[in-house]
Protein backbone atom coordinates (compact mmCIF):
# COMPACT_ATOMS: atom_id res chain seq x y z
CA UNK A 1 0.00 0.00 0.00
CA UNK A 2 3.07 2.08 -0.36
CA UNK A 3 2.89 3.08 -4.15
CA UNK A 4 0.90 5.50 -5.21
CA UNK A 5 -1.75 5.52 -8.05
CA UNK A 6 -2.35 8.08 -10.88
CA UNK A 7 -6.13 9.29 -10.90
CA UNK A 8 -5.47 12.66 -13.02
CA UNK A 9 -2.55 13.14 -15.78
CA UNK A 10 -2.13 16.08 -17.50
CA UNK A 11 -2.63 15.41 -21.07
CA UNK A 12 0.67 15.96 -23.74
CA UNK A 13 -0.43 18.59 -26.41
CA UNK A 14 -1.02 16.85 -30.18
CA UNK A 15 0.98 19.59 -31.76
CA UNK A 16 3.91 21.80 -30.35
CA UNK A 17 2.87 24.75 -31.18
CA UNK A 18 -0.07 24.09 -28.86
CA UNK A 19 1.60 23.80 -25.50
CA UNK A 20 0.13 26.19 -23.67
CA UNK A 21 -3.08 24.76 -24.11
CA UNK A 22 -2.05 21.22 -21.90
CA UNK A 23 -5.13 19.94 -20.28
CA UNK A 24 -4.42 19.80 -16.51
CA UNK A 25 -6.11 19.01 -13.51
CA UNK A 26 -5.91 20.48 -10.49
CA UNK A 27 -7.56 21.03 -6.93
CA UNK A 28 -7.73 17.58 -5.46
CA UNK A 29 -10.76 16.22 -3.19
CA UNK A 30 -11.40 13.48 -1.79
CA UNK A 31 -13.95 11.33 0.35
CA UNK A 32 -14.87 8.26 1.63
CA UNK A 33 -18.09 6.60 2.23
CA UNK A 34 -18.00 3.39 4.49
CA UNK A 35 -21.28 1.99 3.83
CA UNK A 36 -20.42 1.54 0.14
CA UNK A 37 -16.82 1.09 0.82
CA UNK A 38 -16.19 3.92 -2.04
CA UNK A 39 -13.66 6.35 -2.75
CA UNK A 40 -14.60 9.67 -4.83
CA UNK A 41 -11.59 11.40 -6.29
CA UNK A 42 -12.82 14.79 -7.59
CA UNK A 43 -10.59 17.42 -9.26
CA UNK A 44 -11.19 20.32 -11.38
CA UNK A 45 -10.16 19.84 -15.38
CA UNK A 46 -8.44 23.23 -17.07
CA UNK A 47 -7.70 23.79 -20.51
CA UNK A 48 -4.12 25.20 -19.14
CA UNK A 49 -2.46 25.18 -15.35
CA UNK A 50 -3.98 28.72 -15.34
CA UNK A 51 -6.69 29.52 -12.37
CA UNK A 52 -8.29 31.47 -15.16
CA UNK A 53 -8.31 28.19 -17.91
CA UNK A 54 -10.47 25.75 -15.55
CA UNK A 55 -13.21 24.50 -17.30
CA UNK A 56 -15.25 21.71 -15.77
CA UNK A 57 -15.33 18.56 -12.86
CA UNK A 58 -14.60 15.70 -12.80
CA UNK A 59 -14.62 12.17 -10.58
CA UNK A 60 -13.38 8.98 -10.14
CA UNK A 61 -14.76 6.27 -8.30
CA UNK A 62 -12.76 3.82 -6.23
CA UNK A 63 -14.22 0.33 -4.89
CA UNK A 64 -12.29 -1.13 -1.59
CA UNK A 65 -11.32 -4.57 -2.25
CA UNK A 66 -9.38 -5.59 0.60
CA UNK A 67 -6.43 -4.34 2.67
CA UNK A 68 -4.37 -4.47 -0.28
CA UNK A 69 -6.21 -3.44 -3.49
CA UNK A 70 -8.64 -0.69 -4.67
CA UNK A 71 -10.60 -1.00 -7.76
CA UNK A 72 -10.90 2.37 -9.46
CA UNK A 73 -12.83 3.17 -12.35
CA UNK A 74 -11.19 2.77 -16.29
CA UNK A 75 -11.60 6.66 -16.49
CA UNK A 76 -12.47 9.54 -15.20
CA UNK A 77 -16.25 11.29 -15.53
CA UNK A 78 -17.08 14.42 -16.83
CA UNK A 79 -19.37 16.22 -13.93
CA UNK A 80 -21.93 17.83 -16.70
CA UNK A 81 -24.72 18.80 -14.30
CA UNK A 82 -22.22 20.65 -12.22
CA UNK A 83 -21.52 23.73 -14.14
CA UNK A 84 -23.77 26.67 -15.27
CA UNK A 85 -23.64 28.25 -18.84
CA UNK A 86 -20.61 30.56 -19.67
CA UNK A 87 -18.78 29.80 -16.37
CA UNK A 88 -16.08 27.39 -14.75
CA UNK A 89 -16.32 25.14 -11.96
CA UNK A 90 -13.70 25.18 -9.39
CA UNK A 91 -13.19 24.60 -5.92
CA UNK A 92 -14.87 20.65 -5.16
CA UNK A 93 -15.77 20.03 -1.63
CA UNK A 94 -17.68 16.84 -0.79
CA UNK A 95 -19.91 16.42 2.03
CA UNK A 96 -21.66 13.02 2.95
CA UNK A 97 -24.85 13.14 4.78
CA UNK A 98 -25.17 10.18 7.16
CA UNK A 99 -28.80 10.25 7.51
CA UNK A 100 -30.05 10.87 4.60
CA UNK A 101 -27.50 9.39 2.56
CA UNK A 102 -26.80 12.20 0.71
CA UNK A 103 -23.39 12.97 -1.14
CA UNK A 104 -23.34 16.83 -1.60
CA UNK A 105 -20.73 18.43 -4.09
CA UNK A 106 -20.52 21.96 -3.17
CA UNK A 107 -18.32 23.93 -5.72
CA UNK A 108 -18.23 27.55 -7.37
CA UNK A 109 -19.07 28.72 -10.50
CA UNK A 110 -17.03 31.62 -11.57
CA UNK A 111 -17.77 33.56 -15.19
CA UNK A 112 -15.31 32.74 -18.32
CA UNK A 113 -12.69 35.75 -18.30
CA UNK A 114 -13.30 36.42 -15.20
CA UNK A 115 -10.49 35.93 -12.57
CA UNK A 116 -10.00 36.22 -8.84
CA UNK A 117 -7.37 38.75 -8.78
CA UNK A 118 -9.88 41.27 -11.16
CA UNK A 119 -12.82 40.57 -8.66
CA UNK A 120 -10.89 41.79 -5.73
CA UNK A 121 -9.28 44.93 -7.43
CA UNK A 122 -12.91 46.09 -8.86
CA UNK A 123 -14.65 44.95 -5.50
CA UNK A 124 -17.25 43.06 -7.02
CA UNK A 125 -18.28 39.38 -6.74
CA UNK A 126 -19.27 37.26 -9.89
CA UNK A 127 -18.52 34.35 -7.82
CA UNK A 128 -21.71 31.66 -7.67
CA UNK A 129 -22.05 29.00 -4.81
CA UNK A 130 -23.63 25.92 -5.96
CA UNK A 131 -23.64 22.49 -5.18
CA UNK A 132 -25.36 19.29 -6.98
CA UNK A 133 -26.06 16.30 -4.86
CA UNK A 134 -26.06 12.41 -5.24
CA UNK A 135 -28.05 10.20 -3.42
CA UNK A 136 -26.13 6.36 -5.15
CA UNK A 137 -22.72 7.52 -4.34
CA UNK A 138 -22.04 9.30 -7.42
CA UNK A 139 -23.65 7.47 -9.66
CA UNK A 140 -26.33 10.03 -10.51
CA UNK A 141 -26.39 13.58 -9.93
CA UNK A 142 -28.79 16.15 -9.52
CA UNK A 143 -29.28 19.55 -11.67
CA UNK A 144 -27.03 22.69 -10.13
CA UNK A 145 -28.54 24.41 -7.10
CA UNK A 146 -27.45 28.07 -6.64
CA UNK A 147 -27.88 29.15 -3.00
CA UNK A 148 -28.45 32.85 -4.41
CA UNK A 149 -30.34 33.78 -1.07
CA UNK A 150 -27.44 32.57 1.29
CA UNK A 151 -25.02 34.98 0.06
CA UNK A 152 -27.11 37.55 -1.28
CA UNK A 153 -27.38 39.89 1.95
CA UNK A 154 -23.55 39.76 2.40
CA UNK A 155 -22.06 39.99 -0.67
CA UNK A 156 -22.13 43.80 -1.34
CA UNK A 157 -18.84 43.92 1.17
CA UNK A 158 -17.18 40.30 -0.52
CA UNK A 159 -14.96 41.41 -3.45
CA UNK A 160 -14.76 37.43 -3.93
CA UNK A 161 -15.15 33.97 -2.20
CA UNK A 162 -14.45 29.99 -2.32
CA UNK A 163 -15.05 26.90 -0.78
CA UNK A 164 -12.86 24.34 1.00
CA UNK A 165 -10.84 23.27 -1.61
CA UNK A 166 -11.23 19.79 -0.30
CA UNK A 167 -13.73 17.66 1.89
CA UNK A 168 -16.01 19.21 4.26
CA UNK A 169 -17.87 17.40 7.20
CA UNK A 170 -20.49 16.37 8.81
CA UNK A 171 -20.44 17.16 13.30
CA UNK A 172 -21.76 14.59 15.79
CA UNK A 173 -24.83 16.74 16.26
CA UNK A 174 -25.57 16.56 12.15
CA UNK A 175 -24.33 19.72 11.40
CA UNK A 176 -23.03 20.26 7.77
CA UNK A 177 -19.60 21.96 7.51
CA UNK A 178 -19.00 23.66 4.14
CA UNK A 179 -15.28 25.67 4.84
CA UNK A 180 -14.87 28.84 3.18
CA UNK A 181 -12.73 31.98 2.75
CA UNK A 182 -14.08 35.58 2.02
CA UNK A 183 -12.21 38.40 0.50
CA UNK A 184 -13.97 41.14 2.50
CA UNK A 185 -13.92 44.65 2.24
CA UNK A 186 -14.77 48.02 3.94
CA UNK A 187 -14.19 51.30 2.04
CA UNK A 188 -11.68 52.62 1.45
CA UNK A 189 -9.42 49.62 2.05
CA UNK A 190 -8.20 46.86 0.43
CA UNK A 191 -10.08 43.45 0.69
CA UNK A 192 -8.90 40.84 3.09
CA UNK A 193 -9.41 37.10 3.25
CA UNK A 194 -11.39 35.29 6.22
CA UNK A 195 -12.19 31.82 6.66
CA UNK A 196 -15.84 30.88 7.28
CA UNK A 197 -18.18 28.11 7.24
CA UNK A 198 -21.20 28.24 5.38
CA UNK A 199 -23.39 25.18 7.53
CA UNK A 200 -26.61 23.45 7.38
CA UNK A 201 -28.42 21.59 10.30
CA UNK A 202 -31.45 20.26 8.59
CA UNK A 203 -29.55 18.19 6.09
CA UNK A 204 -28.67 20.35 3.57
CA UNK A 205 -32.01 21.58 2.80
CA UNK A 206 -30.96 25.02 3.86
CA UNK A 207 -27.67 26.78 4.59
CA UNK A 208 -26.34 30.02 6.18
CA UNK A 209 -22.97 31.99 6.36
CA UNK A 210 -21.09 32.33 9.79
CA UNK A 211 -19.40 35.17 10.80
CA UNK A 212 -15.62 36.19 8.99
CA UNK A 213 -12.83 34.77 11.42
CA UNK A 214 -11.19 37.87 12.76
CA UNK A 215 -8.05 38.68 10.81
CA UNK A 216 -6.11 37.27 7.61
CA UNK A 217 -6.89 33.73 6.78
CA UNK A 218 -7.35 31.88 3.50
CA UNK A 219 -8.19 28.33 1.86
CA UNK A 220 -9.02 26.12 4.85
CA UNK A 221 -9.91 22.85 6.13
CA UNK A 222 -11.24 21.99 9.50
CA UNK A 223 -12.66 18.95 11.65
CA UNK A 224 -14.32 18.52 15.11
CA UNK A 225 -12.64 17.54 18.20
CA UNK A 226 -13.45 16.45 21.21
CA UNK A 227 -12.26 18.04 24.97
CA UNK A 228 -11.65 16.27 27.48
CA UNK A 229 -15.40 17.27 29.32
CA UNK A 230 -16.69 16.06 26.19
CA UNK A 231 -17.60 19.43 23.87
CA UNK A 232 -17.25 19.40 20.62
CA UNK A 233 -15.17 22.34 19.15
CA UNK A 234 -14.33 23.09 15.25
CA UNK A 235 -10.80 23.24 14.62
CA UNK A 236 -10.33 25.37 11.51
CA UNK A 237 -6.62 25.40 9.85
CA UNK A 238 -6.38 27.91 7.15
CA UNK A 239 -3.45 29.28 4.48
CA UNK A 240 -1.90 32.38 5.91
CA UNK A 241 0.62 35.20 3.92
CA UNK A 242 2.02 35.69 7.24
CA UNK A 243 4.79 32.78 6.33
CA UNK A 244 2.88 30.18 8.85
CA UNK A 245 -0.41 28.48 8.83
CA UNK A 246 -3.23 30.13 11.61
CA UNK A 247 -5.53 28.08 13.53
CA UNK A 248 -8.66 29.18 15.14
CA UNK A 249 -11.23 26.77 17.26
CA UNK A 250 -14.97 27.71 17.26
CA UNK A 251 -17.48 26.52 20.30
CA UNK A 252 -20.28 27.57 18.26
CA UNK A 253 -19.83 24.84 15.85
CA UNK A 254 -18.78 27.26 12.96
CA UNK A 255 -21.08 30.48 13.49
CA UNK A 256 -17.76 32.26 15.17
CA UNK A 257 -14.31 31.35 15.63
CA UNK A 258 -11.87 32.51 18.38
CA UNK A 259 -9.00 34.87 17.33
CA UNK A 260 -7.16 32.75 14.67
CA UNK A 261 -3.19 32.25 16.59
CA UNK A 262 -0.29 31.28 13.99
CA UNK A 263 1.27 27.83 14.09
CA UNK A 264 5.24 28.42 14.14
CA UNK A 265 5.81 24.48 13.38
CA UNK A 266 4.07 24.76 10.65
CA UNK A 267 5.40 26.91 8.08
CA UNK A 268 3.73 28.03 4.72
CA UNK A 269 5.02 27.52 1.47
CA UNK A 270 6.66 30.72 -0.73
CA UNK A 271 3.42 32.75 -1.33
CA UNK A 272 1.24 29.83 0.56
CA UNK A 273 -0.29 26.36 0.02
CA UNK A 274 -3.73 24.81 0.56
CA UNK A 275 -3.32 21.65 3.44
CA UNK A 276 -5.58 19.26 4.24
CA UNK A 277 -6.38 18.42 7.94
CA UNK A 278 -8.14 15.14 9.34
CA UNK A 279 -9.23 14.09 12.89
CA UNK A 280 -8.63 10.48 14.07
CA UNK A 281 -10.76 10.01 16.87
CA UNK A 282 -9.09 7.11 18.58
CA UNK A 283 -6.35 7.75 19.18
CA UNK A 284 -7.32 11.42 19.83
CA UNK A 285 -4.94 13.22 17.25
CA UNK A 286 -4.84 15.63 14.29
CA UNK A 287 -3.43 15.13 11.14
CA UNK A 288 -2.23 17.39 8.49
CA UNK A 289 -0.81 17.48 4.98
CA UNK A 290 1.36 20.46 3.53
CA UNK A 291 4.69 20.76 1.41
CA UNK A 292 7.31 21.03 3.69
CA UNK A 293 9.36 22.87 1.51
CA UNK A 294 9.44 26.66 2.49
CA UNK A 295 10.12 28.45 -0.70
CA UNK A 296 9.07 25.80 -3.32
CA UNK A 297 6.15 23.39 -3.55
CA UNK A 298 7.26 20.20 -3.52
CA UNK A 299 8.23 16.97 -0.65
CA UNK A 300 4.34 16.56 0.61
CA UNK A 301 4.75 16.15 4.33
CA UNK A 302 2.49 14.44 7.38
CA UNK A 303 2.05 16.52 10.33
CA UNK A 304 0.93 14.98 13.86
CA UNK A 305 -0.88 16.86 16.88
CA UNK A 306 -1.77 14.45 19.90
CA UNK A 307 -2.71 17.39 21.78
CA UNK A 308 -4.69 19.41 19.00
CA UNK A 309 -6.27 22.25 21.63
CA UNK A 310 -2.26 23.21 21.93
CA UNK A 311 -0.61 24.61 18.71
CA UNK A 312 2.82 23.94 19.92
CA UNK A 313 2.18 20.64 19.51
CA UNK A 314 2.57 19.96 16.54
CA UNK A 315 5.45 17.83 15.22
CA UNK A 316 6.28 16.42 11.25
CA UNK A 317 6.62 12.70 10.70
CA UNK A 318 7.20 11.78 7.52
CA UNK A 319 7.17 12.70 3.96
CA UNK A 320 4.92 10.83 1.45
CA UNK A 321 5.57 12.39 -1.65
CA UNK A 322 8.88 13.29 -2.31
CA UNK A 323 9.35 16.43 -5.40
CA UNK A 324 6.99 18.37 -7.05
CA UNK A 325 3.69 18.65 -4.93
CA UNK A 326 0.85 21.06 -4.01
CA UNK A 327 -2.70 20.48 -2.92
CA UNK A 328 -3.97 17.55 -1.00
CA UNK A 329 -6.86 16.42 0.67
CA UNK A 330 -6.97 13.33 3.41
CA UNK A 331 -9.64 10.70 4.16
CA UNK A 332 -9.98 7.63 5.70
CA UNK A 333 -10.23 4.34 5.13
CA UNK A 334 -11.97 0.76 5.46
CA UNK A 335 -8.66 -0.54 7.33
CA UNK A 336 -8.64 1.95 9.99
CA UNK A 337 -4.72 1.29 10.48
CA UNK A 338 -4.32 3.80 7.03
CA UNK A 339 -5.37 7.10 6.17
CA UNK A 340 -5.35 8.12 2.06
CA UNK A 341 -4.28 11.15 0.46
CA UNK A 342 -4.90 12.64 -2.82
CA UNK A 343 -1.99 15.09 -3.76
CA UNK A 344 -1.02 17.00 -6.51
CA UNK A 345 2.46 16.09 -7.49
CA UNK A 346 4.88 15.22 -10.67
CA UNK A 347 8.76 14.91 -11.58
CA UNK A 348 9.37 18.38 -12.50
CA UNK A 349 6.26 20.35 -11.70
CA UNK A 350 3.36 19.71 -9.38
CA UNK A 351 0.85 19.94 -12.23
CA UNK A 352 1.48 16.84 -13.59
CA UNK A 353 -0.87 14.52 -12.10
CA UNK A 354 -3.10 13.96 -9.33
CA UNK A 355 -2.09 10.33 -7.06
CA UNK A 356 -3.78 8.63 -4.64
CA UNK A 357 -1.49 7.00 -1.51
CA UNK A 358 -2.01 5.45 1.59
CA UNK A 359 -0.17 5.98 4.88
CA UNK A 360 -0.18 3.77 8.09
CA UNK A 361 -1.29 5.80 10.90
CA UNK A 362 0.99 4.10 13.40
CA UNK A 363 4.36 5.27 11.17
CA UNK A 364 3.13 8.67 11.48
CA UNK A 365 2.16 8.47 15.07
CA UNK A 366 4.72 6.10 16.39
CA UNK A 367 7.83 7.32 14.32
CA UNK A 368 9.95 9.83 16.25
CA UNK A 369 9.89 13.69 15.77
CA UNK A 370 12.00 15.24 13.17
CA UNK A 371 12.97 18.28 12.26
CA UNK A 372 10.94 19.40 8.70
CA UNK A 373 13.22 19.57 5.38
Amino acid sequence: MDDKTTIFKQEQPQRWWFWKRQVTYRIPALIYISENKTYLAFAEKRKTPRDIDADKLVMRRGLWEDKKKIEWDSGHELLTSACLPNHRSMNPCPVYERESKTLFLFFICVPDGVSETSQIKAKKNQTRLCYVTSQDTGKIWSDIIELKDVISEKEKNWATFAVGPGHGIQMKDGRLIIPACVYYFVEPNAPISHAVTFYSDDQGHTWHVGKLMEGESNECQMAEIIDDSGQSLLYCNARSTSGFRVEALSTSSGEAFEKPVPVQKLTETDKGCQGSVLNIPSPALLLYSHPTDKNERKNLGIYVNKSPFNPNQWNYKSTICNGPSGYSDLAECENREYIACLMECGQKKETEEIAFKFFKISDAVESPQVDSP
